[in-house]
This record gives C-alpha cells, structure tokens and sequence, in this order.
C-alpha cells in the first residue's frame, strides 16, 4: 500500500481565512483574549474568553505548562567592511560558535558586529543559514543578547507597534524559566498571574515541564517527515516532581491536560507504552498525526495554527481531522484572531 503524496496529505489540513486575522498584537490583558471550546463528549463548540478557563476545566484536572524561556535571538548585525545591515536570527550555539538565519548575503571572512565589543567572524553560507565564530569570551554571549537581542517574533506579525522592550515581555510567557527557546509555546502566553492564583483556588493543580521550542517549529512538512514518521529535533526536560505528579494524575484517573502543543509532546516522549511518564532530560522527534495513540494528554489548550503545519496535524490527531477543521470554520466566521498572538482553543477530554 502506498503512502499518500505530501501535496495530498497537506490538502487534507487546508482552511481559508482572511489574512487581517492573523493578530498582530496580543490581547491586553493577556486573559482577555478568547478561548474556543471544543466539547468532544458533547461534540458542541462554545465561545468564551481565557479568564473563564477555572470554570471550564473537569474537575480534578492537571495542566501541564512548559516554562521555557524565550532567548533575545534576533540580532542587527554591521559589515565592518561595507556598513551594510544584516538581520540575524541564531538557532543554534556552542561555545563561541553560533548557527544563524540571515536576510542578506554574508561573505566567508566578513567581520559583523552589534557593537564594538560584540563582533563575529562569518564562515560559510548555506540556504540563507550562516555559521560564525564570536570574537569575544562565550562566558559573554547571554550579556550581548540580553543587550542587543530583540523578540524572534514569527514572520507573519509584521506590525505590532511594540517597543524591543514590550515585545520580549509579551513574547514570553509569565512562568517562563528555562532559557533554550527561539519561538514562544503561544498558549502559554494568555495566562496571567491572577489567573493562574484563580485555577489554583478553583482546585486545578498545575505542573511545569520544559520543552525548548526550536525553529522546526515553522519549518514546511516535507516527504521525509512522512516517509519516515520524525519531525525536527527539540531537546525536553521533566523533573521527578513533574513526573510523579503526572503518573499520580494518571492513575487516579483525573484528567491530564497539557498547556500547548510543546509540552503535549514533552509528555508523550517521555511516556512508556502504559503511560507511565520518566523524568530526566532528552530529546525527541515525535511525529503526532492520525491514528497516533495518546498514552497521557486527555485534552489541550492550544492557540489557532498555520494551515497545513504539524501542529495543526497533531491536535488533528487528538480532536479529529473533521471536528477541528469544523472547529477552524466556525473560529473564522467568528473573527477569532489567529497564531502566535491569537485566540486560544481548549479541547475537552472525552
């Protein structure tokens, strides 16, 4: 039997929408944004906002949110030589040596900098993906970002109107600890001090695990991740704390519902096939798409996807291709707003 092409694989995750959807600044205060419910028991849809999740939840719940922490990866780059700019987005260091996406051409041997203390050396240049050597201590590198780094805002939010300073505050969630991410868990970014005192009151416990967010995140599907059932690589840590508290959840038969498509896959990697979770660090690839069997996640929060993305394929596989797709009809007619800055959905557990 043959696998289905990719073209005919990423028709089946289409939906129109009207481009002035796609939100460009997040809801003020962050819990005011709107929050679809889709009730998969009942099999409705309900409109409410954010601050009413307390009320919405199963009794018993336990949300699971990631704590990492967005990194200031956006550089302005100078060419010494020419004075010309380079935007730069870092994916990836070690040490003194740093992997980055750039917008301009970069010549081998070219010296750019964001200050005089702050250079780098570029070495080669594939596919607009730039490798350079810091000319300065690596014992320096989080200070020059903390400095001179900016938001690494996804490329659809084009105008946001917000200074460098609120758009690293509202790209960042307000549990967010962990430093390793280059793109938010979005769904973390509605909740609020207040209201995560609220869910606490309301009885529903909350646990944080970390799965640092990489930039395969917005990269295209391609044949090999079909052919082969893997997706990027993005590196996951779940204490014994955490574990034990989901393991407890579990076996209690409370439901477990994890904040974002990042820590439901945390939690799926680090399942055993009883369900049974295993603290410690590691990484994973897991590809979630139709007929994946969920061993933890009994429901989810999670914002509105890019069509045709593997995040969109994964909630697919936990709601159903159809019932989201009627779910993303109605969010349209409705003018939720969509992405990274958009509206929320939560999915019930059956």
């Amino acid at each position: 039997m043959s696998m289905p092409s990719l073209k005919r694989t990423l028709a089946r995750y289409d939906y129109r929408f009207p481009p002035e959807l796609i939100a460009q600044r997040p809801a003020s205060p962050r819990d005011a944004a709107r929050l679809l419910v889709v009730d998969r028991k009942a099999g409705g849809l309900a409109d409410a906002f954010f601050r009413d999740l307390p009320d919405l939840l199963p009794d018993g719940t336990l949300l699971v949110l990631n704590e990492t922490k967005v990194e200031p990866a956006r550089l302005t780059l100078t060419k010494e030589d020419t004075g010309g700019k380079v935007r730069a987005l870092i994916v990836k260091r070690e040490g003194r040596r740093i992997e980055c996406l750039v917008d301009r051409p970069v010549r081998p041997g070219q010296i750019l900098r964001v200050s005089a203390k702050y250079r780098f050396l570029a070495h080669d240049l594939k596919s607009g993906r730039c490798v350079m050597e810091a000319l300065f201590p690596a014992k320096d590198f989080p200070a020059a970002m903390e400095r001179f780094g900016a938001a690494p805002l996804p490329p659809y939010i084009k105008s946001h109107g917000l200074t460098r300073a609120e758009a690293r505050s509202r790209y960042q969630s307000v549990f967010a600890r962990q430093p390793g991410s280059s793109a938010a868990p979005t769904a973390s970014l509605h909740f609020t001090d207040r209201l995560l005192k609220k869910l606490a009151a309301r009885g529903i416990a909350t646990v944080k695990v970390t799965l640092h967010v990489s930039l395969g995140t917005f990269a295209p599907l391609t044949e090999e991740n079909l052919r082969e059932g893997r997706l990027h690589e993005e590196a996951y840590e779940i204490s014994a704390a955490a574990a034990k508290a989901v393991n407890a959840a579990k076996k209690a038969g409370r439901p477990v519902i994890p904040v974002g498509t990042t820590a439901l896959r945390a939690l799926e990697s680090a399942a055993d096939e009883h369900g049974r979770i295993k603290a410690g660090r590691s990484s994973t690839r897991l590809f979630i798409r139709e007929g994946y069997r969920f061993r933890v996640a009994d429901g989810l929060v999670t914002n509105f996807h890019v069509p045709r993305s593997s995040l969109m394929i994964l909630v697919a596989a936990l709601v159903g291709r159809t019932r989201l797709l009627a779910a993303y009809r109605h969010a349209v007619a409705a003018r939720y707003r969509l992405f990274s800055f958009g509206d929320a959905t939560l999915i019930l557990p059956k």
